[in-house]
Parts: C-alpha cells; structure tokens; sequence
C-alpha cells in the first residue's frame, strides 16, 4: 500500500501547530496504524528528521493511551477498535489520511499528537476507589453479587480512559469516562458504602475541567469499548440523591 499522512505537528503547548504531509510507501495492509507510524518513524529518523510523537502503550486495546483522530473520527474508521487495534486494511491504496490529536481545552496537546490527560487522574482521584479498613476486611469473593449487576459493572469497568468520548463530544464533556469509574464501583457491593459521596466528589471535580453533556449521544458512538450512555443517567440520578443527602445532613 502507499499512502499519503497529513499529520498535525506541534512542538510543544506554546507552539501554534501545522499539517505537514507526507508519502509512506510499501505497507502491509497487516499492519496495525500504530506500525504503520513506526515505520514512518524510522524513515523520518533516518532521513535526520524529528519523528512523529504519539502516544502507545500496551497496544492490546487494554490501556486508551493510543487514542488520536484519524480522518475526523476518534480512533478512526472502525467502531469498537482502538487506534492500535486498528488495520491499514480499513484503509485503501492510495488514501490519504489526515491524523490529529484529541482536541479538547482540557487536553493540552503536549507534542504533536500526545495530549496531556491528567484531568481524568484528577477525577480517579477525587472518588474512583474502594475504602476500607485494613486488617479486618472481608474476602471480597465471600460477598455475593447476583449476576446481572457484576456483568453491569463489568460494562462500565470496561472503559478504558482513551478520551475518546471527551474529542467527539461538542461541549468537551467527560461525563461518559467519569459515569463508567463510578458506575463500575457503586453497582457492587464493597463500593455501595460510598456510593453518593463518591458520585460527589468525582462529579464535582470533573465540572472543573469539562463541559457539561447535553444528549448528543456521540462519545457512546465514538468508545472503543461501547460504554452505555445509560450509565450517565445512572451518575446523573445518584449525584442529585448526593445533594439531597448533603442537604439534609444525611
């Protein structure tokens, strides 16, 4: 395949930014998008150019740290696959294809296509964790949990913090990220003790770096993982328990 790549190049968060273009020869259609930019990468090294940063991890569709927008679209063309589960077999010979980062105001783009996502750590932060005390806790395999709701749970849990939802959404909105780490701990028995002052914390703190949602229902579309917008009413309806709870000193 020879393909032609139109990547957004930026040498830091002060820097204004470009396209620039260029001619990848000779790929596999086998190969990953991720590869792909690896190969070019060491066609640019060689020729004495700076290489392309880009984000990469576990590059099993586990970690979200590969997350970029291919052609307008989060992670690209293929739903429920992220950038390095995706094949330049989506793609055709002689394509060209436009790559840029997430683009949202709490996503500092921190080198061409890397983006700084601690805003999401801020959230984890706040509330995405179990407490208990030490020593005396039970084993969690001894609390049963019926069925339906560890399979709920594990949808939300399958969320895997790309930014993803936050890109696609018009108003830069994370409540999908955030609906998922608190659903997947309040829907179980060891998170239910912390349920609404955890839903608070994490709810409060996201509003200070993101928009608000208002139902455009893209970032559903756009997860690599399918998350539910269901789990939005689900944070919506325990944040106001949350506050009538607060109200009346509860």
């Amino acid at each position: 395949m020879n393909i032609t790549l139109r990547v957004w190049r930026q040498a830091g968060p002060s820097d204004q930014g470009r396209f620039e273009t260029y001619r990848v020869s000779d790929i596999s259609a086998e190969m990953s998008f991720l590869e792909m930019l690896d190969v070019l990468n060491e066609r640019l090294t060689l020729e004495d150019v700076e290489p392309i940063a880009f984000d990469s991890d576990c590059r099993e569709g586990i970690c979200g740290t590969c997350g970029v927008m291919i052609n307008g679209r989060a992670h690209g063309p293929q739903a429920a696959t992220a950038t390095c589960q995706l094949h330049m077999r989506s793609f055709s010979d002689g394509d060209t294809i436009t790559v840029e980062p997430w683009r949202a105001a709490a996503f500092e783009i921190i080198r061409d296509l890397m983006v700084d996502r601690a805003a999401f750590d801020r959230i984890i932060e706040a509330g995405g964790f179990i407490t208990v005390a030490t020593g005396a806790a039970p084993e969690a395999n001894l609390t049963p949990v019926p069925k339906d709701t560890s399979e709920t749970a594990f949808d939300a849990a399958a969320c895997i913090g790309c930014g993803a939802c936050v890109a696609v959404c018009p108003n830069s909105a994370a409540q999908l990220f955030t609906a998922a780490k608190i659903s997947h701990l309040n829907l179980l028995p060891q998170g239910s003790a912390e349920r609404y002052s955890r839903t608070e914390r994490m709810v409060d703190t996201m509003e200070q770096f993101f928009g608000s949602c208002t139902n455009h229902g893209e970032c559903e579309a756009a997860c690599p993982k399918e998350i539910s917008i269901d789990f939005i009413a689900m944070m919506n309806r325990d944040y106001v328990k949350a506050k009538i709870q607060k109200r009346r000193g509860g």
